[in-house]
């Protein structure tokens, strides 16, 4: 199974998590920062890299659930990302991703290095992403007939 990648668009920062090969764990990968780096450059080397099958990309919403005046800029740098990379994209909502990266650092005793939130929060958004995944499997029942009960026993 191949991995997936996903990213916290800021307009300064983008936040890059990657997941396991089984998709089950989400890490914080790298902060690029877009001013001092070619941020598009950057990504394709990291698809080339670790070859993810998919991109997830933190949606930001309001609280109530309406896209954010950052969301049309999201949109906007994903657009010129599927121009530059061959990977599907989804779109995966990130209301709360940096608040709550912003616990897990503050739980931490070690000093982490500048910015790193924004990895953080993309490996919160993405492990969001990985566990609604599983749990669509766990709703999915399939009906293979009747159980064999003389094993239960």
């Amino acid at each position: 199974m191949a991995r997936a990648l996903a990213l916290d668009v800021g307009n300064r920062r983008i936040g890059v998590a990657i997941s396991d090969a089984s998709k089950l764990l989400a890490r914080p990968l790298c902060v690029i920062d877009r001013k001092r780096e070619d941020a598009l450059e950057r990504l394709r080397a990291l698809v080339l890299e670790f070859a993810p099958d998919e991109v997830v990309i933190g949606y930001p919403r309001h609280a109530d659930g309406r896209p954010s005046d950052q969301a049309t800029r999201v949109e906007g740098f994903a657009a010129v990302l599927r121009q530059a990379i061959d990977v599907p994209q989804r779109y995966y909502d990130e209301r709360h991703s940096t608040q709550e990266a912003r616990e897990i650092i503050a739980t931490q005793k070690r000093a982490k290095q500048p910015h790193c939130d924004d990895a953080i929060a993309a490996s919160v958004i993405l492990q969001r992403y990985l566990d609604s995944l599983r749990s669509m499997d766990d709703d999915f029942e399939p009906d293979d007939g009747p159980l064999d009960r003389a094993n239960d026993e």
